[in-house]
């Protein structure tokens, strides 16, 4: 970090910052143009794809997860070893490359093996990414940091699925291969970007381990609060993984165009904008916790709404009723990040981070094959027990967290000194 004087230190944070907010942007927005065409791609036929088909297009969609939680936390002590910004530019420099790969190709063994190094290169971007904010953000604005960090990841990941979900519509099945151009494109412009940020910046750590060590990423991994922190992410993104997967069927089960679908996620993307950087902020004034349990009512309240919404169908109530849900579960998402950010020491902050990575590729993969296993059981009946089993898991989880902090044993909570009575902007 430049020690010339406090303004200096400023401004290049904010810079890093901005260079940060631009990649994940960039880097979703490629991620999720081409995931919403994969399995079209994958199988040559854009409707009405088969059963057999869909086992197909999970077995290699599954691969990239896969490669992203086998190795990002080897990414995470690698950024921690060898510089987090070398990391994270090496990481969207492959992925730019392996998009265009993608294009070249429809053979399912060579598009598998490219999605489990797509994987990799994106864990490796992730575990970075989040490491540099939580080191350039104070730690009474870090909430503020994630939430920023949170809506540009979530913005680029909707904002790109709702432009290759609507070229669905438009384009013929022989041209998709141009959208992964595209998004290879749009990758090497987010480099770019950054890259002009970042040089000659010199605002890293000095600092760094000698080496990496298996015993220190255990020790890392297996720590309570960390977990603690880390863990209800596992069942979000279970979650999550699950709504991605059911979303065009269940669309087109109910007449909804592919097009205004994608206008709906868009506009869901904007709302993320603006929510996410304001609970961030919430979560400086109020504390991380306190905002962690505004989230899980939210998602305990989505996840009910979700099962009336199967029985007796899309009754306006309930779906106001989710629309509420679902601002209140985007409480959740900058305030565990800050948190985990808090908990992690400046020389292992990239490991530390990289379980965030680590327990939301797991869980997309472990959330498919329990929602399809049971739904495939026992109808509705094993859609609302996977509902159940979510939201148990995610109370448990976060009272467990709660407990710890009134306790004093959460490791390092962030706390506000006192009460602010100045408005939040």
């Amino acid at each position: 970090m430049n020690e010339a004087n406090p303004t200096t230190r400023a401004g290049t944070s904010h810079r890093l910052l901005v260079a940060v907010y631009s990649a994940t942007f960039f880097v979703r927005f490629g991620f999720g143009l081409t995931l919403a065409v994969f399995a079209s791609y994958i199988v040559g036929m854009t409707q009405n794809i088969g059963a057999g088909a869909v086992g197909l297009v999970g077995a290699i969609a599954a691969l990239a997860p896969v490669g992203e939680f086998s190795t990002v936390l080897i990414s995470g002590a690698a950024a921690d070893r060898y510089g987090k910004f070398r990391i994270l530019l090496i990481g969207m420099t492959a992925a730019a490359v392996l998009l265009a790969a993608i294009s070249t190709t429809r053979t399912p063994w060579v598009l598998g093996g490219l999605n489990l190094l797509f994987g990799m290169a994106s864990g490796a971007i992730l575990a970075s990414s989040l490491a540099i904010v939580a080191d350039q953000a104070e730690e009474d604005h870090r909430g503020s940091a994630m939430g920023r960090f949170d809506a540009m990841n979530l913005l680029g990941w909707i904002l790109g699925f709702a432009v290759g979900f609507g070229t669905l519509g438009v384009l013929a099945n022989s041209s998709l291969y141009g959208i992964f151009l595209l998004g290879a494109g749009i990758l090497a412009t987010g480099l770019a970007v950054t890259w002009t940020l970042v040089r000659g910046s010199g605002g890293e750590p000095q600092t760094r381990p000698a080496s990496i060590q298996l015993r220190r990423l255990v020790r890392t991994v297996a720590r309570r609060d960390v977990l603690l922190v880390a863990m209800p992410w596992l069942v979000i993104y279970m979650l999550i993984g699950t709504g991605l997967f059911f979303l065009g069927t269940s669309s087109s089960a109910v007449g909804i165009s592919r097009t205004l679908l994608a206008v709906v996620i868009g506009a869901g993307g904007l709302v993320l904008l603006a929510t996410q950087p304001y609970f961030g902020r919430l979560s400086d004034r109020f504390g991380r916790i306190r905002m962690m349990l505004v989230g899980m009512v939210g998602f305990v309240a989505l996840l009910t709404v979700a099962g009336l919404l199967s029985a007796f169908g899309p009754n306006p109530i309930l779906l106001g009723l989710a629309g509420l849900s679902v601002l209140l579960a985007l409480a959740y998402g900058p305030a565990a990040l800050a948190a985990l950010a808090d908990l992690s020491e400046s020389i292992s902050r990239a490991t530390t981070m990289a379980i965030y990575t680590l327990v939301i590729a797991l869980g997309m993969v472990l959330g498919l094959l329990l929602s399809t296993g049971l739904f495939a059981l026992l109808g509705n009946i094993g859609l609302y027990l996977f509902f159940a089993i979510i939201g148990v898991s995610l109370v448990s989880l976060t009272l467990v967290r709660y407990r710890d902090v009134v306790a004093g044993r959460a490791g390092k909570e962030f706390e506000p000194a006192r009460p602010s009575t100045t408005p939040v902007r």
